[in-house]
């Protein structure tokens, strides 16, 4: 699985991401077209939430265990509140994009024949 090597998802030779989280164009390799993924904020979302429950989650067992100086939270928590959210990113930006090629997702459309049962039952 190409999450954590970053690769294309179409042929795994070329890495995924340009930059940080900027994907290319298109993969050098196999010129799969990468303007028809979005992920949109999911990565975030999802990333906010389980580093948010890891990071406070230990400050708490640490403040209950120990009970330190709120400085010494400072010092571990914020760090590492910048540090575990950054590191979660990338693959779940890669894991999304993966998904999203894998089960062939697109934009969500409503199809003609649709409109005419849906105003015949008002």
């Amino acid at each position: 699985m190409g999450i954590f090597s970053s690769r294309c998802p179409a042929c795994g030779q070329t890495p995924l991401f340009e930059g940080f989280l900027s994907l290319p164009k298109t993969c050098a390799a196999c010129h799969f077209d990468y303007s028809q993924i979005d992920t949109g904020d999911g990565p975030a979302v999802f990333v906010i939430m389980l580093a948010g429950l890891l990071v406070t989650g230990v400050a708490l067992y640490v403040e209950l265990r120990w009970q330190p100086a709120y400085i010494i939270h400072f010092a571990i928590f914020l760090p590492l509140g910048f540090a575990v959210p950054m590191l979660m990113l990338r693959p779940a930006k890669a894991w999304l994009i993966y998904s999203q090629y894998r089960h062939n997702a697109h934009e969500g459309r409503l199809h003609k024949g649709n409109e005419k049962k849906h105003n015949e039952g008002e």
